[in-house]
């Protein structure tokens, strides 16, 4: 199986990031975090995206505020999906959103919610899905849970109000 990779730009963003791996870990993904900044560690954040293929990667997560150029930064230097979940550092995130989902054509960032890392997990263990059966079956149990779960409280819901 690939690994998944988050990348975060400073360690302030492990509260956020933690969700996310605790999703693939749900899943029995194999990942790697590490902390690289497009701006203060570029080289380092550079050569782990350029490398990430030959390492076994097959989706890189990358978690930034502020300026959060960090996504765009390691998809400029891969041809992996790269998924950017938006920090929320400043102005409710929305600074942070806006520099993730702007991309150029040709260098697609996917971009989950401000402080999205659950989805941005959700996500990455869907693209490896693509081509391991056995995470789709994961997927589709974890899908079913829900729904079910859902049904139940719609059951109860009138005795709550």
């Amino acid at each position: 199986m690939k690994k998944v990779a988050i990348i975060m730009g400073s360690t302030s963003d492990l509260p956020v990031v933690k969700k996310a791996a605790d999703v693939l870990r749900d899943f029995g993904v194999p990942f790697e975090a590490h902390v690289y900044s497009a701006h203060r560690t570029p080289e380092e954040a550079r050569a782990f995206a350029l490398n990430a293929r030959a390492n076994g990667f097959g989706v890189i997560i990358a978690a930034a505020g502020m300026a959060a150029h960090l996504a765009g930064a390691l998809a400029a230097a891969t041809t992996l999906p790269v998924i950017g979940i938006p920090i929320n550092s400043a102005l409710d995130g929305l600074d942070a959103l806006l520099s993730t989902v702007q991309m150029p054509s040709g260098i697609p960032v996917a971009t989950v919610a401000v402080d999205g890392a659950k989805n941005a997990a959700f996500l990455a263990v869907q693209i490896l899905a693509v081509s391991d059966a056995s995470l789709a079956e994961k997927l589709a149990a974890q899908r079913a849970k829900n729904a079910a779960d859902i049904l139940k409280k719609d059951e109860t819901v009138m005795n709550e109000i």
